[in-house]
């Protein structure tokens, strides 16, 4: 099991912070720096521009592996999405990763006057959407006639470092999200969820596999989660009050209680518990924890994974 950072860019970082994190990350070895894609959730902070903040990514780094968890399909047009996503691809020398979704968060839709369809015109859009991206990165000739979105002769050049980025889907839910993984994605990541229920996944995702004729082996497996993690109480209580403000809690909450109710549903606590909570995921296949990096003034946390948990879940 590999261990990754995961940052979300619209809870006040900055390109200074951004490329510290960067640089932070390689030097500890990471394999991996993924971030969000959104304007704001919850209260309006800075928030980079994702796609301009991988461009920084391809250009200062030489190894880590990068990209969106995961853009909304509602943001942009999937045909500059797609050729933004061959481009950086080239730039990074084959190292972005195209994570992709249907969108959820109706408040930041609202805030920018960006439409917001129903739920199954999201996944509709999103269907068209990977199958455009796939067209462009392959074909000189690219075509396609959707309800949504059109290609009549486009070649998007310059093509893909590898011919195509790797397409990530994120998302757990079993009529729509996993059977798109089963068709279409390189990549599965699921999003802070117990053990139990990930087996469960799992199982679905195996099925939908089934029905589309295709070995679920050949589906990379990776988690993000909101883990509350460190190498002492302090850091651990410092970690949670971190969280808890930003998801708007009152200040005055238990932040040993919020650890526990964390733990009962993902990944918190001493070393030892999250390398057990870990090893149960590597036993069910994930291949990979995205572990998010939300205190953008401290190298603390990824320092510690880096030194405590990565060297334990490396054989897993």
């Amino acid at each position: 099991m590999e261990i990754g950072l995961m940052v979300e860019g619209q809870n006040g970082l900055t390109w200074e912070r951004w490329s510290h994190i960067l640089a932070l990350a390689e030097r500890l070895k990471f394999p991996s720096v993924f971030r969000s894609d959104h304007y704001f959730i919850g209260p309006q902070q800075d928030s980079l521009e994702a796609y301009l903040s991988f461009v920084i990514a391809a250009k200062e780094t030489t190894t880590l592996r990068f990209g969106p968890l995961v853009s909304p399909v509602t943001f942009r047009s999937p045909i500059d999405q797609a050729r933004m996503a061959a481009q950086i691809d080239v730039l990074s020398g084959g190292r972005f990763v195209m994570g992709m979704g249907a969108g959820w968060n109706e408040a930041e839709h609202r805030a920018y006057g960006i439409p917001f369809p129903p739920l199954k015109e999201r996944f509709d859009r999103l269907e068209e959407s990977i199958q455009v991206a796939k067209s462009l990165w392959t074909s000189a000739d690219a075509r396609f006639d959707g309800r949504y979105y059109t290609l009549a002769g486009a070649n998007c050049l310059p093509r893909p470092a590898a011919g195509r980025p790797p397409l990530l889907i994120g998302g757990g839910g079993e009529k729509r999200t996993l059977k798109l993984v089963a068709r279409y994605a390189d990549e599965w990541n699921s999003v802070n969820v117990d053990v139990e229920t990930y087996r469960h996944k799992r199982d679905v995702l195996e099925r939908h596999c089934e029905a589309e004729g295709r070995d679920p082996a050949t589906i990379r497996r990776s988690m993000m989660v909101f883990a509350v993690v460190g190498p002492d109480e302090a850091s651990l209580d410092a970690a949670a009050r971190r969280l808890m403000s930003m998801r708007g809690m009152a200040p005055d909450t238990d932040p040993r209680a919020f650890r526990e109710a964390l733990r009962a549903r993902g990944i918190a606590g001493t070393t030892d518990q999250v390398v057990d909570q870990l090893g149960r995921l590597a036993e069910l296949g994930v291949q990979e924890i995205m572990f998010q990096h939300f205190n953008f003034d401290s190298d603390l946390v990824p320092e510690y994974l880096a030194a405590e948990i990565a060297p334990r879940v490396k054989g897993l």
